[in-house]
């Protein structure tokens, strides 16, 4: 288990779901409930290991 394994495991999630129109629900969580005080985070998906950052803009950046 990774350090980033064991931070996520303790933190709850703030989680909602909006839906407009014939659209299905879309679970909207805060950018800030996920990176803490962290400017970038991993994702693991299907076995990869996707980088998410925060730039000094405040724009987001997804990499693989």
């Amino acid at each position: 288990m990774t350090q980033y394994d064991k931070d996520t495991s303790r933190q709850q999630v703030d989680r909602k779901t909006m839906t407009s129109g014939t659209d299905h629900g879309v679970t909207i969580i805060d950018a800030r409930t996920l990176f803490g005080s962290a400017r970038e985070i991993g994702i693991e998906h299907e076995g990869a290991i996707y980088r998410l950052k925060i730039t000094r803009q405040g724009k987001l950046i997804l990499n693989k």
